[in-house]
Protein backbone atom coordinates (compact mmCIF):
# COMPACT_ATOMS: atom_id res chain seq x y z
CA UNK A 1 0.00 0.00 0.00
CA UNK A 2 1.35 3.43 -0.94
CA UNK A 3 0.63 6.37 1.33
CA UNK A 4 0.56 9.85 -0.13
CA UNK A 5 1.86 12.79 1.86
CA UNK A 6 -1.48 14.59 2.14
CA UNK A 7 -3.25 11.56 3.63
CA UNK A 8 -0.51 10.98 6.19
CA UNK A 9 -0.54 14.66 7.14
CA UNK A 10 -4.30 14.55 7.67
CA UNK A 11 -4.01 11.49 9.94
CA UNK A 12 -1.21 13.02 12.02
CA UNK A 13 -3.17 16.27 12.13
CA UNK A 14 -6.17 14.50 13.63
CA UNK A 15 -4.05 12.84 16.33
CA UNK A 16 -2.16 16.01 17.22
CA UNK A 17 -5.32 18.14 17.31
CA UNK A 18 -7.31 15.69 19.43
CA UNK A 19 -4.41 15.35 21.88
CA UNK A 20 -3.97 19.11 21.97
CA UNK A 21 -7.65 19.77 22.59
CA UNK A 22 -7.73 17.23 25.42
CA UNK A 23 -4.71 18.80 27.11
CA UNK A 24 -5.95 22.37 26.66
CA UNK A 25 -9.41 21.53 28.01
CA UNK A 26 -7.82 19.81 31.00
CA UNK A 27 -5.73 22.94 31.57
CA UNK A 28 -8.92 25.00 31.77
CA UNK A 29 -10.36 22.59 34.36
CA UNK A 30 -7.38 22.98 36.69
CA UNK A 31 -5.95 25.90 38.60
CA UNK A 32 -2.83 25.75 36.51
CA UNK A 33 -0.93 29.00 36.11
CA UNK A 34 2.48 27.37 35.66
CA UNK A 35 3.99 24.67 33.49
CA UNK A 36 0.62 23.37 32.29
CA UNK A 37 -0.21 26.64 30.58
CA UNK A 38 3.12 26.73 28.80
CA UNK A 39 2.67 23.12 27.65
CA UNK A 40 -0.86 23.95 26.51
CA UNK A 41 0.59 26.78 24.43
CA UNK A 42 2.98 24.24 22.91
CA UNK A 43 0.09 21.94 21.98
CA UNK A 44 -1.76 24.89 20.46
CA UNK A 45 1.31 25.69 18.36
CA UNK A 46 1.49 22.03 17.28
CA UNK A 47 -2.15 22.17 16.20
CA UNK A 48 -1.45 25.26 14.12
CA UNK A 49 1.56 23.49 12.63
CA UNK A 50 -0.54 20.62 11.30
CA UNK A 51 -3.05 23.05 9.80
CA UNK A 52 -0.33 25.07 8.10
CA UNK A 53 1.36 21.96 6.64
CA UNK A 54 -1.92 20.59 5.30
CA UNK A 55 -2.54 23.93 3.56
CA UNK A 56 0.97 23.83 2.10
CA UNK A 57 0.58 20.21 0.95
CA UNK A 58 -2.66 21.07 -0.82
CA UNK A 59 -1.28 24.03 -2.76
CA UNK A 60 2.52 23.90 -2.75
CA UNK A 61 2.46 27.60 -3.59
CA UNK A 62 1.37 29.30 -0.37
CA UNK A 63 4.80 30.10 1.00
CA UNK A 64 3.30 31.77 4.04
CA UNK A 65 1.76 28.44 5.08
CA UNK A 66 5.16 26.72 5.05
CA UNK A 67 6.74 29.62 6.93
CA UNK A 68 3.97 29.51 9.54
CA UNK A 69 4.25 25.74 9.84
CA UNK A 70 8.00 25.80 10.43
CA UNK A 71 7.71 28.65 12.94
CA UNK A 72 4.94 27.04 14.96
CA UNK A 73 6.75 23.69 14.87
CA UNK A 74 9.77 25.30 16.53
CA UNK A 75 7.45 27.13 18.95
CA UNK A 76 5.77 23.87 19.96
CA UNK A 77 9.03 22.15 20.88
CA UNK A 78 10.36 25.32 22.51
CA UNK A 79 7.26 25.58 24.70
CA UNK A 80 7.71 21.97 25.78
CA UNK A 81 11.18 22.93 27.00
CA UNK A 82 9.91 26.11 28.68
CA UNK A 83 7.16 24.15 30.42
CA UNK A 84 9.72 21.73 31.82
CA UNK A 85 11.81 24.61 33.13
CA UNK A 86 8.72 26.20 34.69
CA UNK A 87 7.81 22.87 36.30
CA UNK A 88 11.29 22.83 37.86
CA UNK A 89 10.72 26.31 39.24
CA UNK A 90 13.18 28.04 36.91
CA UNK A 91 12.75 31.38 35.19
CA UNK A 92 11.65 31.24 31.57
CA UNK A 93 11.46 34.87 30.43
CA UNK A 94 14.91 35.00 28.83
CA UNK A 95 14.54 31.45 27.52
CA UNK A 96 11.25 32.49 25.96
CA UNK A 97 13.17 35.05 23.92
CA UNK A 98 15.35 32.23 22.58
CA UNK A 99 12.24 30.34 21.48
CA UNK A 100 10.88 33.48 19.83
CA UNK A 101 14.16 33.99 17.97
CA UNK A 102 14.19 30.35 16.86
CA UNK A 103 10.61 30.50 15.60
CA UNK A 104 11.12 33.85 13.89
CA UNK A 105 14.29 32.60 12.23
CA UNK A 106 12.46 29.52 10.95
CA UNK A 107 9.83 31.70 9.28
CA UNK A 108 12.36 34.16 7.82
CA UNK A 109 14.52 31.33 6.45
CA UNK A 110 11.54 30.02 4.45
CA UNK A 111 10.78 33.43 2.99
CA UNK A 112 14.45 34.04 2.14
CA UNK A 113 14.92 30.73 0.29
CA UNK A 114 11.52 31.09 -1.35
CA UNK A 115 9.57 28.84 -3.70
CA UNK A 116 12.61 27.53 -5.63
CA UNK A 117 13.55 25.51 -2.52
CA UNK A 118 10.10 23.91 -2.46
CA UNK A 119 9.05 21.84 0.55
CA UNK A 120 12.49 22.19 2.11
CA UNK A 121 12.74 25.98 2.20
CA UNK A 122 14.26 26.99 5.54
CA UNK A 123 14.63 23.35 6.55
CA UNK A 124 18.14 23.54 7.99
CA UNK A 125 17.32 26.39 10.36
CA UNK A 126 14.21 24.59 11.56
CA UNK A 127 16.08 21.29 12.00
CA UNK A 128 18.79 22.95 14.09
CA UNK A 129 16.28 24.80 16.28
CA UNK A 130 14.27 21.63 16.89
CA UNK A 131 17.45 19.72 17.73
CA UNK A 132 18.53 22.35 20.26
CA UNK A 133 15.15 22.72 22.00
CA UNK A 134 14.43 18.98 22.18
CA UNK A 135 17.90 18.33 23.62
CA UNK A 136 17.38 21.09 26.20
CA UNK A 137 13.97 19.63 27.11
CA UNK A 138 15.47 16.15 27.57
CA UNK A 139 18.13 17.54 29.91
CA UNK A 140 15.57 19.56 31.87
CA UNK A 141 13.48 16.43 32.45
CA UNK A 142 16.43 14.91 34.31
CA UNK A 143 16.97 17.90 36.61
CA UNK A 144 15.27 19.34 39.67
CA UNK A 145 11.74 18.22 40.53
CA UNK A 146 11.27 16.47 37.19
CA UNK A 147 14.46 14.48 37.67
CA UNK A 148 13.03 12.97 40.84
CA UNK A 149 9.87 11.79 39.01
CA UNK A 150 10.05 8.56 37.05
CA UNK A 151 7.34 9.68 34.64
CA UNK A 152 9.60 12.54 33.59
CA UNK A 153 12.31 10.01 32.64
CA UNK A 154 9.96 8.67 29.96
CA UNK A 155 9.41 12.22 28.76
CA UNK A 156 13.19 12.69 28.63
CA UNK A 157 13.41 9.64 26.36
CA UNK A 158 10.72 11.14 24.09
CA UNK A 159 12.66 14.39 23.72
CA UNK A 160 15.95 12.52 23.30
CA UNK A 161 14.44 10.49 20.45
CA UNK A 162 13.23 13.69 18.82
CA UNK A 163 16.70 15.19 19.17
CA UNK A 164 18.36 12.08 17.71
CA UNK A 165 15.92 12.06 14.80
CA UNK A 166 16.74 15.65 13.89
CA UNK A 167 20.47 15.13 14.27
CA UNK A 168 20.21 12.30 11.75
CA UNK A 169 17.79 14.22 9.55
CA UNK A 170 20.02 17.27 9.41
CA UNK A 171 23.12 15.18 8.68
CA UNK A 172 21.55 13.20 5.84
CA UNK A 173 19.87 16.33 4.46
CA UNK A 174 23.21 18.15 4.18
CA UNK A 175 25.20 15.16 2.91
CA UNK A 176 22.80 13.45 0.50
CA UNK A 177 20.01 15.95 -0.02
CA UNK A 178 16.25 15.63 0.54
CA UNK A 179 15.66 13.73 -2.72
CA UNK A 180 17.88 10.78 -1.83
CA UNK A 181 16.15 7.44 -1.32
CA UNK A 182 17.59 7.00 2.18
CA UNK A 183 16.41 10.43 3.31
CA UNK A 184 12.90 9.86 1.96
CA UNK A 185 12.66 6.45 3.62
CA UNK A 186 14.13 7.26 7.04
CA UNK A 187 13.71 11.01 7.46
CA UNK A 188 11.06 12.11 4.99
CA UNK A 189 7.75 13.78 5.82
CA UNK A 190 5.89 10.47 6.00
CA UNK A 191 8.36 9.01 8.50
CA UNK A 192 8.18 12.24 10.51
CA UNK A 193 4.37 12.09 10.59
CA UNK A 194 4.34 8.55 11.98
CA UNK A 195 6.90 9.49 14.61
CA UNK A 196 4.91 12.60 15.51
CA UNK A 197 1.79 10.52 16.11
CA UNK A 198 3.56 8.14 18.50
CA UNK A 199 5.49 10.78 20.39
CA UNK A 200 2.45 13.07 20.70
CA UNK A 201 0.35 10.36 22.31
CA UNK A 202 3.12 9.47 24.74
CA UNK A 203 3.87 13.12 25.54
CA UNK A 204 0.26 14.11 26.25
CA UNK A 205 -0.16 11.18 28.65
CA UNK A 206 3.09 11.88 30.53
CA UNK A 207 2.50 15.63 30.71
CA UNK A 208 -1.03 15.08 32.00
CA UNK A 209 0.32 12.76 34.71
CA UNK A 210 3.00 15.25 35.71
CA UNK A 211 0.56 18.13 35.81
CA UNK A 212 -1.94 16.09 37.82
CA UNK A 213 0.66 15.56 40.56
CA UNK A 214 0.96 19.31 41.03
CA UNK A 215 -2.40 20.84 40.12
CA UNK A 216 -5.55 19.11 41.37
CA UNK A 217 -8.91 19.62 39.70
CA UNK A 218 -10.51 22.97 40.41
CA UNK A 219 -13.60 21.49 42.06
CA UNK A 220 -11.41 19.39 44.34
CA UNK A 221 -9.22 22.22 45.63
CA UNK A 222 -11.53 25.07 46.51
CA UNK A 223 -10.42 26.08 49.97
CA UNK A 224 -12.46 28.09 52.42
CA UNK A 225 -10.98 30.74 54.64
CA UNK A 226 -11.40 28.42 57.65
CA UNK A 227 -9.36 25.71 55.87
CA UNK A 228 -6.49 28.10 55.34
CA UNK A 229 -6.67 29.42 58.90
CA UNK A 230 -6.71 25.94 60.39
CA UNK A 231 -3.36 24.71 59.06
CA UNK A 232 -1.80 28.07 58.27
CA UNK A 233 -0.71 26.99 54.77
CA UNK A 234 -1.39 29.30 51.84
CA UNK A 235 -1.60 28.42 48.15
CA UNK A 236 1.49 28.35 45.94
CA UNK A 237 0.43 31.53 44.14
CA UNK A 238 -0.17 33.42 47.39
CA UNK A 239 3.12 32.20 48.84
CA UNK A 240 5.03 33.29 45.73
CA UNK A 241 3.51 36.77 45.88
CA UNK A 242 4.19 37.28 49.60
CA UNK A 243 7.68 35.79 49.37
CA UNK A 244 8.61 38.00 46.42
CA UNK A 245 7.51 41.13 48.29
CA UNK A 246 9.35 40.04 51.43
CA UNK A 247 12.51 39.37 49.41
CA UNK A 248 12.50 42.91 48.01
CA UNK A 249 12.18 44.45 51.46
CA UNK A 250 14.81 42.13 52.93
CA UNK A 251 17.28 43.11 50.20
CA UNK A 252 16.68 46.80 50.85
CA UNK A 253 17.12 46.41 54.61
CA UNK A 254 19.96 43.89 54.53
CA UNK A 255 17.96 41.21 56.33
CA UNK A 256 18.79 37.50 55.99
CA UNK A 257 16.07 35.24 54.60
CA UNK A 258 15.78 31.47 54.84
CA UNK A 259 13.71 29.23 52.57
CA UNK A 260 13.03 25.68 53.76
CA UNK A 261 11.65 23.18 51.24
CA UNK A 262 10.00 19.99 52.49
CA UNK A 263 8.88 17.20 50.15
CA UNK A 264 7.62 13.62 50.22
CA UNK A 265 9.59 11.59 47.71
CA UNK A 266 7.60 8.33 47.54
CA UNK A 267 4.02 9.57 47.27
CA UNK A 268 3.17 7.47 44.19
CA UNK A 269 4.61 4.28 45.69
CA UNK A 270 2.74 4.91 48.93
CA UNK A 271 -0.54 5.33 47.10
CA UNK A 272 0.04 2.10 45.17
CA UNK A 273 0.91 0.15 48.32
CA UNK A 274 -1.62 1.52 50.82
CA UNK A 275 -4.26 3.30 48.79
CA UNK A 276 -5.31 6.91 48.42
CA UNK A 277 -7.10 7.14 51.79
CA UNK A 278 -4.01 6.20 53.78
CA UNK A 279 -1.85 8.48 51.65
CA UNK A 280 -4.24 11.32 52.39
CA UNK A 281 -3.86 10.76 56.12
CA UNK A 282 -0.07 10.78 55.82
CA UNK A 283 -0.16 14.01 53.81
CA UNK A 284 -2.43 15.64 56.39
CA UNK A 285 -0.07 14.72 59.24
CA UNK A 286 2.94 15.84 57.23
CA UNK A 287 1.33 19.22 56.52
CA UNK A 288 0.38 19.72 60.14
CA UNK A 289 3.89 18.78 61.24
CA UNK A 290 5.45 21.37 58.93
CA UNK A 291 3.00 24.11 59.90
CA UNK A 292 3.35 23.45 63.63
CA UNK A 293 7.15 23.38 63.62
CA UNK A 294 7.72 26.42 61.39
CA UNK A 295 8.88 29.64 63.09
CA UNK A 296 6.00 31.76 64.35
CA UNK A 297 6.63 34.53 61.83
CA UNK A 298 7.18 32.21 58.87
CA UNK A 299 5.11 31.94 55.70
CA UNK A 300 4.13 28.35 54.88
CA UNK A 301 2.92 27.64 51.36
CA UNK A 302 2.09 24.89 48.91
CA UNK A 303 4.73 23.62 46.51
CA UNK A 304 2.80 20.96 44.59
CA UNK A 305 1.01 18.06 46.27
CA UNK A 306 4.31 16.59 47.44
CA UNK A 307 5.99 19.77 48.62
CA UNK A 308 5.72 22.64 51.09
CA UNK A 309 7.79 25.81 51.44
CA UNK A 310 8.62 27.68 54.64
CA UNK A 311 9.98 31.19 54.27
CA UNK A 312 11.21 33.22 57.23
CA UNK A 313 13.57 35.94 58.45
CA UNK A 314 16.62 34.67 60.39
CA UNK A 315 19.63 36.17 62.13
CA UNK A 316 22.21 34.40 59.98
CA UNK A 317 23.00 31.16 58.12
CA UNK A 318 23.04 29.29 61.42
CA UNK A 319 19.50 30.45 62.08
CA UNK A 320 18.44 29.09 58.69
CA UNK A 321 19.84 25.65 59.51
CA UNK A 322 18.19 25.72 62.93
CA UNK A 323 14.81 26.52 61.38
CA UNK A 324 15.18 23.67 58.87
CA UNK A 325 16.23 21.21 61.60
CA UNK A 326 13.23 22.22 63.72
CA UNK A 327 10.90 21.60 60.76
CA UNK A 328 12.53 18.22 60.11
CA UNK A 329 12.12 17.11 63.73
CA UNK A 330 8.59 18.45 63.93
CA UNK A 331 7.52 16.54 60.84
CA UNK A 332 8.87 13.23 62.08
CA UNK A 333 7.49 13.77 65.57
CA UNK A 334 4.07 14.27 64.02
CA UNK A 335 4.36 11.29 61.67
CA UNK A 336 5.75 9.05 64.39
CA UNK A 337 2.83 9.76 66.73
CA UNK A 338 0.20 9.09 64.04
CA UNK A 339 -1.87 5.94 64.35
CA UNK A 340 -1.43 4.78 60.73
CA UNK A 341 2.27 4.09 61.37
CA UNK A 342 3.57 4.86 57.87
CA UNK A 343 6.68 7.02 57.60
CA UNK A 344 7.26 8.40 54.10
CA UNK A 345 10.60 9.44 52.62
CA UNK A 346 10.87 13.12 53.54
CA UNK A 347 13.47 15.48 52.17
CA UNK A 348 14.28 18.83 53.79
CA UNK A 349 16.48 21.42 52.12
CA UNK A 350 17.30 24.97 53.14
CA UNK A 351 18.76 27.95 51.30
CA UNK A 352 19.51 31.37 52.77
CA UNK A 353 20.10 34.75 51.22
CA UNK A 354 23.71 34.98 52.42
CA UNK A 355 24.54 32.20 49.95
CA UNK A 356 21.93 32.40 47.19
CA UNK A 357 21.04 36.08 47.33
CA UNK A 358 17.68 37.76 47.82
CA UNK A 359 16.08 36.70 44.55
CA UNK A 360 12.83 34.98 45.58
CA UNK A 361 12.75 32.41 42.80
CA UNK A 362 16.43 31.54 43.14
CA UNK A 363 15.93 30.82 46.83
CA UNK A 364 12.96 28.58 46.06
CA UNK A 365 14.81 26.69 43.32
CA UNK A 366 17.91 26.18 45.47
CA UNK A 367 15.88 24.91 48.43
CA UNK A 368 13.87 22.57 46.19
CA UNK A 369 17.01 21.04 44.74
CA UNK A 370 18.43 20.58 48.23
CA UNK A 371 15.22 18.87 49.40
CA UNK A 372 15.33 16.49 46.44
CA UNK A 373 18.94 15.68 47.32
CA UNK A 374 18.02 15.12 50.96
CA UNK A 375 15.22 12.70 50.05
CA UNK A 376 17.68 10.45 48.21
CA UNK A 377 20.32 10.37 50.93
CA UNK A 378 20.51 8.40 54.16
CA UNK A 379 23.39 10.35 55.69
CA UNK A 380 21.69 13.72 56.04
CA UNK A 381 18.69 14.96 58.00
CA UNK A 382 18.76 18.34 56.27
CA UNK A 383 20.70 19.41 53.18
CA UNK A 384 21.92 23.00 53.32
CA UNK A 385 22.83 24.99 50.23
CA UNK A 386 26.40 26.19 50.63
CA UNK A 387 28.37 28.49 48.30
CA UNK A 388 30.00 25.59 46.43
CA UNK A 389 28.41 22.36 47.56
CA UNK A 390 25.58 20.99 49.69
CA UNK A 391 26.45 19.81 53.16
CA UNK A 392 24.46 17.73 55.57
CA UNK A 393 23.47 18.62 59.12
Amino acid sequence: MTLDLLSVLVVSSVVVNVSGIVFIVETLLRRDDGAGRVWALGFLAAMLTTLAYVLWARSGMDLWALAAGNATFVTATGCMWLGCRRFNGRRIRRDGLLVAVGAGGAAVAVLVEGLPAGDWAGAVWMFLALTAFSAAAAVECLRGVLGSTRSAWVLAVVFALQCAFYVGRTTVFLLEGPESAFFQYAFGSIALSFGTVVLTVVAVVILSVLRATRVPLLDQTRATLSDISRDGIVSEAVFTGIWSALSVRARQQGVTLALVAVRIDDLAQMTTAFGGDVTGLVIDDWRRGVAASAPAGAIVGEDSRAGLLVGCVVEDAGGARSAATAVYRGVFDRLGSATHGIIPVVGVGVADSTVVGHDAQELISAARDAAIDAATRVDAAVVTVEPREATQT
